[in-house]
């Protein structure tokens, strides 16, 4: 009946928001959504950062400028700072979500047919970005030390894609969805190539300060001064959600000039500006010093958590599900031994009332049928517990039914 735009014709959602119809059910216990605990959000410094926003109900309650409050822009460039890489207002752009910094790259930066490289498995609502931008989406194979640079390198060496990269998008630490955190010689290596092919590196990195073992890497942007000519070719986004609150929709991204310059009026055109209210409240909580006092609580519930979910997996499950222990973030990243499809076994979960993403969501190509990831950030220790117990009765009705 109606003339859609051919990539909205039959647009596949988010396979992962798929599976929140199953979270009304009584007693559910979730492994799949990445969503941070809502018990740590810090209510009183929020409440405390609000109260001080609305003293300025010009400034918070009025619209603002396209690349944000500058407020707000201040405390992000010292925020990069204290993280290691020093950066000014300009370079910043805020965005609702860093999400929707990766959707303004893609307008900007990619045509249809362009050559984008992926990290595999990836984050699914990069996946689905791309497919609505009409990219010619190739897949590099990622292993539990992050992205396979080496194979990279030799697929721009072997001269087969059919134009030059456009851009990689690679999330280096803590990925989602495998945890995996990319080595210091392979950023290094990562960077060369992108200096020398002249393809963007696009750098997500919303997981960084949830880090609760071993020792912390530089990003990439930081990385860039390192390497001669990759700095201009780095594109670094990241997030409040994660460690703050997701309902704040702040993210930002940092780029070349001539980047920002254009995503700001591709935003001008999406939104006019992202949420005055919010960029203020996050702009008092952060200048209030209040994030430094409150993360390490998120980092050592999450490392609780973490241990929890992978002592409980060794001790029920390590006969028929193979793991590697992140070192930070919120994901868990599983293979079931026997080769069984995990979107079967989920199903079967369901019905035990326990659930997690089958890995098929972070695939274009070459899909593992029997990975599945698990989110601890969200469930309490004892509903991680209780929910691994109730993934080793339904594998046990699961692989019981396949031998039958």
């Amino acid at each position: 009946m109606f003339a859609f735009n051919p990539t909205f014709e039959a647009p596949a959602g988010s396979p992962i928001r798929e599976l929140f119809k199953y979270l009304a059910q009584p007693g559910m216990i979730s492994f799949a959504g990445g969503y941070p605990a809502s018990d740590l959000f810090d209510r009183e410094g929020l409440d405390a950062a609000a109260a001080r926003a609305s003293q300025q109900p010009a400034l918070c309650l009025q619209y603002g400028p396209t690349d944000g409050l500058a407020i707000l822009k201040e405390e992000l460039a010292n925020l990069m700072t204290r993280r290691g890489t020093p950066c000014t207002p300009q370079d910043l752009l805020v965005t609702t979500g860093s999400q929707q910094g990766f959707d303004l790259l893609l307008r900007v930066m990619v045509a249809p047919g362009d050559v984008v490289l992926v990290e595999q498995p990836a984050y699914p609502a990069t996946l689905q970005a791309l497919k609505l931008q009409q990219a010619d989406v190739v897949t590099v194979p990622v292993d539990q030390h992050g992205l396979d640079v080496a194979a990279l390198a030799a697929l721009l060496e072997a001269g087969t894609l059919r134009a030059a990269p456009k851009l990689l998008y690679t999330v280096p630490t803590f990925a989602n969805p495998t945890g995996a955190t990319l080595s210091l010689e392979r950023r290094m290596a990562l960077l060369e190539l992108a200096a020398r092919y002249r393809f963007l590196i696009v750098e997500d990195d919303p997981y960084g300060d949830l880090r609760f073992g071993g020792a912390a890497l530089p990003s990439l942007l930081a990385l860039s001064d390192q390497v001669p000519g990759s700095r201009d070719w780095v594109v670094h986004f990241s997030s409040l959600s994660k460690i703050v609150a997701p309902g704040l929709r702040v993210g930002w991204m940092v780029a070349h000039a001539e980047i920002v310059r254009r995503c700001v009026v591709a935003k001008q055109t999406v939104d006019l500006c992202s949420s005055s209210w919010t960029q203020a409240i996050a702009a008092e909580y952060l200048a209030s010093g209040a994030l430094e006092r409150h993360l390490p609580r998120i980092v050592d519930a999450y490392a609780v958590k973490c241990r929890t979910l992978c002592d409980v997996l060794e001790a029920h499950l390590t006969q028929h599900v193979a793991f590697h222990r992140p070192a930070g973030g919120m994901f868990v990243w599983a293979r079931l031994k026997a080769r069984q499809n995990a979107a079967d076994y989920l199903r079967v979960c369901i019905e035990h009332n326990v659930m997690f993403v089958p890995g098929v969501a972070f695939y274009k190509d070459n899909i593992d049928a029997a990975a599945l990831r698990l989110s601890f950030a969200a469930p309490g220790v004892a509903d991680i517990e209780t929910g691994v117990l109730r993934m080793k009765l339904a594998l046990e009705r699961f692989s019981g039914a396949l031998a039958g």
